[in-house]
């Protein structure tokens, strides 16, 4: 019978360690979005447990953030207590010091606590990096397929 049976202990465990790749495309800026909904702390007050969920946006320049370090880094702040604002800005300068991308923004949206609910939003800009011009598609009319 295998470890990974149904009841078999995980081998996987949270790491602060945080694995990139070679930018596939780094010629190009393209934007990455990743949703991250079950991230958890505890309140640094109570120890009672915090949830959000994260919302990252990037424009790598020479490396991308590896998703399974992503998903274990993420897990290791579970049991560690974190004020909102803290935690939020923490993460957006480990993944900025893992990746140096040209832009990276981190939304973290805590769920409701004491009737509050908390967003948190952290940039970071590459100095000399402007985006491009957004090209606004919706500019030229829809043609039908068919005709008559």
């Amino acid at each position: 019978m295998s470890d990974q049976s149904l009841g078999g202990k995980p081998t996987a465990q949270p790491t602060k360690h945080l694995e990139v790749f070679d930018n596939p495309n780094k010629n190009r800026d393209f934007h990455i979005h990743m949703q991250i909904p079950e991230f958890t702390c505890l309140c640094p007050k109570t120890g009672q447990p915090d949830f959000a969920t994260l919302y990252l946006d990037y424009i790598p320049d020479e490396r991308c953030v590896e998703l399974k370090s992503l998903k274990l880094y993420i897990w290791s702040f579970r049991d560690e207590g974190c004020f909102h604002e803290a935690v939020t800005n923490s993460i957006l300068d480990d993944l900025v010091a893992a990746t140096n991308p040209r832009y990276m923004k981190l939304t973290a949206k805590f769920f409701v606590r004491g009737g509050v609910f908390t967003n948190v939003v952290a940039e970071h800009r590459k100095n000399g990096w402007k985006p491009q011009e957004k090209i606004d598609l919706n500019q030229f009319p829809s043609e039908s397929n068919t005709r008559g």
